[in-house]
């Protein structure tokens, strides 16, 4: 199954949207690593979060079936840095394996950087990345709690700051008590 989420990189003073396409099928057994593949130009922190989505998974609880998973980082010709597409990355995996609804998806830019626990940690330009949010009509931006009041200085976006995978989960359900970040 496809499933699509959005995230953003930043140059300069600007970001540029970037869609995470995974790709999952296949069942692969009772091996002990499930087949897993990252393309679209991404750097060492990227390729690692990996190890990082899959123990964050398994520390909160999350039971992801085994199945062989392909990560498109588009546009593939942007090097993509850093550990901020975990987030993103591990969305798209609960809803290609339909552990979650892929619907809400496309709502939403998600970033963040997951802790083998679960929780989220910050990440860098979130002020540019929710102005390119803003700027594609995205209804929302999830992204760590630290990096919330940042983002929210954008008028006309939705955003939500959150402390761990679980709670994005929620966010993205509609099954939360986490009202949008408001900057006074």
């Amino acid at each position: 199954m496809l499933v699509k989420t959005f995230a953003g990189a930043v140059h300069g003073v600007d970001a540029q949207t970037i869609t995470v396409e995974v790709n999952t099928g296949g069942n692969m057994g009772n091996t002990d690593k499930p087949a897993y593949y990252i393309v679209g130009l991404p750097d060492s922190a990227v390729r690692e979060g990996q190890a990082r989505i899959e123990a964050a998974l398994k520390n909160a609880g999350i039971r992801l079936p085994r199945l062989k998973t392909i990560v498109n980082l588009a546009p593939a010709d942007l090097r993509k840095e850093g550990s901020a597409y975990d987030l993103p990355i591990a969305i798209g995996m609960l809803a290609g394996a339909g552990v979650i609804a892929s619907e809400p998806l496309e709502r939403f830019f998600i970033m963040g950087e997951l802790s083998l626990d679960g929780s989220l940690r910050p990440i860098k330009g979130a002020l540019p990345i929710a102005i390119q949010a803003r700027r594609e009509k995205f209804r929302g931006f999830i992204l760590p709690k630290s990096n919330a009041r940042e983002a929210a200085i954008v008028s006309d976006l939705e955003v939500f700051g959150v402390d761990n995978l679980s709670e994005a989960l929620e966010v993205l359900a509609g099954e939360t008590s986490i009202q949008p970040t408001v900057v006074n």
